[in-house]
């Protein structure tokens, strides 16, 4: 399923799109985006702090679970977190009694 058009309704997909984001090098990316920001893949580099063949898996698998969007600017790819992002990481973990929705 393509977890960008929809909130995370199923325990599976909402493992899924956890288990992206529990990587350190992606929550490092997202942590850094999350002011909204639009940032140039050359300044996630160092936040990243991995290859660039690395930083562009971690960039896909965000971008392919719908947490990060992309812009082409010439031969640069801009990302920018995903307006629906925070919404939908919450809705993906647990609810426990007591803990408002």
């Amino acid at each position: 399923m393509n977890t960008s058009t929809a909130i995370a309704a199923t325990p599976i997909e909402s493992a899924a799109l956890l288990d992206v984001v529990a990587d350190p090098v992606r929550w490092r990316l997202l942590t850094h985006l999350a002011d909204g920001r639009t940032r140039c893949v050359c300044d996630l580099q160092p936040v990243a702090a991995v290859a660039p063949n690395l930083l562009s898996y971690h960039l896909k698998a965000l971008r392919e679970a719908g947490l990060v969007t992309t812009r082409r600017r010439g031969r640069w790819i801009d990302y920018t977190i995903a307006g629906d992002a925070a919404v939908r990481l919450q809705a993906a973990l647990p609810t426990f009694p007591g803990r408002p929705r």
